[in-house]
């Protein structure tokens, strides 16, 4: 018997930076068990280059990334998703599309490193904090026995992942 991956989709307002932090790491840290996708509600159209240098630097596949709207995961063409978790708090207090399967949905809110200005140094010193924080989250993700768990087991423990340590104000304390 073969047991498909989880598909896992993380949104953000602009898909440029947490968003596809998170996507790159879930790809090469949750293959093959899981497929990670990203997308914003405003999507920029372009992924921040920060975030591609810090992938990069910690040996993350950066090939594929790209700046997409979350329109794409609505259709009916779309894979369907598993989970779905918010990484910015705007994202989060978005009317989100109707996700077919009913996937399970936590927010996992991070500050924006693309917001820090100063030099370039600063810059990427916030994006790999943004990425340490987020590669914390996804390992407690990872570790979950989720075919010993209920669904609401489940969504307890995302929401307790979204509240580690990096965590915006609201993040755990929304859907």
């Amino acid at each position: 018997m073969t047991v498909r991956p989880f598909n896992v989709l993380f949104l953000c307002t602009g898909n440029s930076a947490r968003s596809i932090l998170a996507e790159g790491i879930l790809r090469k840290d949750g293959a093959p068990r899981f497929r990670a996708y990203s997308a914003g509600s405003y999507p920029r159209g372009e992924v921040n280059p920060f975030a591609l240098k810090v992938l990069d630097s910690y040996g993350y596949p950066t090939d594929d990334l790209r700046s997409k709207s979350w329109d794409e995961f609505a259709g009916a063409d779309a894979p369907s998703m598993d989970f779905i978790f918010t990484v910015c708090d705007d994202a989060a207090g978005e009317q989100c599309p109707v996700w077919p399967g009913h996937p399970a949905t936590a927010h996992w809110g991070i500050d924006d490193p693309s917001h820090v200005a100063g030099t370039d140094i600063e810059k990427e010193t916030a994006f790999v904090t943004a990425f340490k924080y987020m590669k914390t989250r996804i390992s407690l993700f990872l570790a979950l026995p989720l075919d010993k768990l209920d669904h609401l087991t489940v969504k307890s423990h995302l929401v307790e992942i979204g509240k580690a340590e990096g965590a915006s104000p609201s993040a755990g304390n929304r859907p």
